[in-house]
């Protein structure tokens, strides 16, 4: 059997909706889905992600149980380096140091590691992450 990821649903803040849409639309995402409510945008492999804006009043602990981050293959290092600033620019901070080379998590010494990390509003943590040849 094969069972690859089809979709998954985030519950977030309504107001925190344009965000999601935004940033997925930046990372090459294309948009299937835009209502007061919910926000879906699909990829060219058929998998597709979905933000409802009907989240409980709760705050999310990503070190708690459940996911600690989604993460999103980049092509390149500088593509990693064009959605730091694309964060940035939003106000965005990154996290733990990044963008920076991870070389304790690199296949080997000719490839690398290289990520940028940081909170979505609804403290949901991402990761935007080049792996591959220097």
């Amino acid at each position: 059997m094969q069972a690859p990821i089809g979709h998954i649903q985030f519950n977030v803040r309504a107001e925190n909706l344009p965000f999601y849409r935004d940033l997925l639309v930046f990372l090459g995402w294309n948009l299937i889905g835009d209502w007061p409510a919910m926000v879906g945008v699909g990829h060219v492999d058929g998998q597709s992600l979905w933000f409802s804006g009907e989240a409980k009043a709760v705050e999310n602990d990503y070190d708690g149980p459940g996911m600690n981050h989604l993460a999103f293959a980049a092509a390149s290092v500088a593509d990693v380096d064009e959605a730091a600033a694309y964060l940035t620019a939003r106000g965005v901070a990154s996290l733990f140091g990044t963008p920076c080379h991870r070389p304790e998590f690199a296949r080997d010494e000719q490839s690398t590691y290289y990520q940028v990390m940081f909170e979505t509003p609804d403290r949901i943590l991402i990761e935007i992450v080049y792996i591959g040849p220097l």
